[in-house]
């Protein structure tokens, strides 16, 4: 059978992704941080927009003599605060501009006047000096020193020769973000660089004693070695261990150590205390000494609804604070009275900005919806806590406001609450159920919550088995099965109650 081509109509149905609907759902599910930036490279993008930032009462009175942009916002605003589509918003005879009886335009600006008026607004700089002696801006800026920084200024200070020391900064190159050269080898070094191994290794030596102590180890045995030296614990029993039982140590595995390092007779036998005494040392060392000068600026959480209590209400409120307050650059309506390609330019991007506002007004109605959804669902937790939280599935929440599972999902990744009880993840209030006595299915979370109080309150030379917490869950009135148990406790960084055990 022959393969041909051939036209035909054919009615169907589909769903159609407009970009309008499409940069809605991608506000939708930004994180606060994602959305300041789409909203800065927009800005650089559409000349339109700006920020509008907070005016005093007098600046205002000068907008409005001066024909602010009073009406195109209002439009924007009300538009933000209706579903009717964007195209009902459209402003009605663009080209109209209002006159003056001196037949200038409302809108034109006197910049010089404006300039003479506000050019001493500011006070005076206190320097009268040349500018030019004035430090330039990245003169000014200053960051913490780095690991390599921090290496390579006590290499200089050091008594090796400049051919060493050039050695030295190549070794300092080659120290990763821990504190540990791992590669190249020194035999590798040496012969890429034209050296015999003894002189990369003198230099290694050298390096190995600056501070931080720690630093410059080819692996965690060496590091730790390298600071039980520093600080005089180097004992033969020290050394053993962290030569030959590392692994047994972090699994707290003291009879294996024990028969490893059984003393031959007529030596009196060793002591498990001994053995503790000792790992109680090594725990003490840093196991990553070049963490403390990583150059990684700490991120905060910044919520995006707060929900606070006054008396015996709770209210939701949005945290608009650091998000940019858009609106249409006043310039940019005299364009619309010229030639038609200006005008078509600026009336596509006025179009497009106002999608980005209402979007961006459309996410946070959203967000306020399903905080507040949460806030009925869990009204409990917000009184009293982590123990009271219910089971909860997106679905409940899609069908209380009437959206769809994947518009709460998308809403709830990546957006914090500020809550009486502290700042959570919107995703943190949806768990499984696990079933009580009582006939109340509480939270997955809640469960977590009781076991850590349990592990916190045990005995640590007697601590719990999983078996145990099982026992100690059903007395409360929880039906939980033992895996469960042992899943809840990895996923919270519990260790098992073999390491978790203290002999003295």
């Amino acid at each position: 059978m022959g393969m041909e081509m051939r036209q035909e109509l054919r009615l169907s149905q589909q769903l159609v992704m407009t970009p309008q609907l499409q940069q809605a759902i991608k506000l939708l599910q930004l994180s606060r941080m994602e959305l300041v930036d789409m909203v800065h490279e927009e800005m650089l993008e559409n000349p339109i927009l700006e920020d509008d930032f907070e005016v005093s009462a007098e600046q205002n009175k000068e907008r409005e003599l001066l024909g602010g942009d009073d009406q195109v916002n209002l439009q924007l605003e009300r538009a933000g605060n209706t579903e009717t589509p964007l195209e009902a918003q459209a402003v009605e005879n663009p080209n109209q501009v209002e006159v003056k009886a001196d037949g200038t335009a409302v809108n034109e600006i006197d910049w010089e006047n404006y300039l003479d008026n506000y050019s001493m607004a500011s006070p005076m700089p206190a320097y009268r000096g040349d500018s030019e002696d004035l430090p330039s801006l990245e003169a000014t800026l200053t960051r913490p020193p780095s690991l390599h920084d921090h290496l390579a200024w006590q290499l200089k200070l050091s008594d090796l020769t400049d051919r060493e020391k050039e050695i030295g900064l190549t070794i300092i190159g080659n120290i990763d973000a821990d504190g540990y050269f791992k590669e190249p080898s020194v035999a590798e070094l040496a012969a890429d660089e034209g050296l015999s191994e003894e002189e990369v290794e003198k230099v290694l030596e050298k390096i190995q004693s600056f501070d931080p102590t720690g630093v410059g180890a080819r692996n965690l045995a060496e590091c730790m070695l390298i600071q039980a030296i520093a600080v005089g614990q180097d004992d033969d029993l020290v050394v053993k261990i962290i030569k030959s039982h590392l692994p047994n140590l972090m699994k707290k595995n003291w009879s294996a150590i024990l028969r490893d390092l059984k003393k031959p007779p007529p030596a009196p036998p060793l002591d498990v205390e001994e053995v503790y005494e000792a790992a109680k040392v090594i725990m003490d060392f840093d196991p990553h000494p070049g963490r403390q000068y990583s150059s990684d600026d700490p991120h905060y959480i910044t919520p995006d609804v707060h929900i606070h209590k006054v008396g015996d209400k709770f209210f939701v409120v949005p945290n608009d604070d650091g998000l940019p307050k858009l609106k249409i650059a006043n310039f940019y309506k005299a364009a619309m009275g010229t030639g038609d390609k200006s005008k078509e330019y600026v009336q596509d991007k006025l179009r497009s900005a106002q999608w980005l506002i209402r979007s961006i007004q459309q996410r946070q109605r959203t967000i306020i919806k399903v905080a507040e959804s949460i806030l009925k669902f869990q009204r409990e937790f917000f009184e009293k806590g982590i123990a009271h939280l219910k089971p909860l599935i997106l679905r409940d929440i899609a069908e209380d406001i009437g959206m769809h599972e994947s518009t709460v999902s998308r809403v709830t990744t990546n957006k914090y609450v500020h809550t009486p009880q502290g700042i959570f993840e919107l995703k943190f209030f949806f768990n499984s159920g696990i079933s009580s006595s009582s006939g109340d299915d509480l939270a997955s979370q809640a469960v977590k919550s009781k076991i850590k109080e349990l592990v916190d309150a045990e005995d640590v030379k007697r601590p719990h088995s999983d078996q145990k917490i099982v026992e100690l869950l059903a007395k409360g009135g929880i039906k939980i099965a033992r895996r469960t148990v042992a899943k809840y406790r990895e996923q919270m960084g519990i260790l098992s109650s073999g390491q978790r055990k203290q002999v003295f």
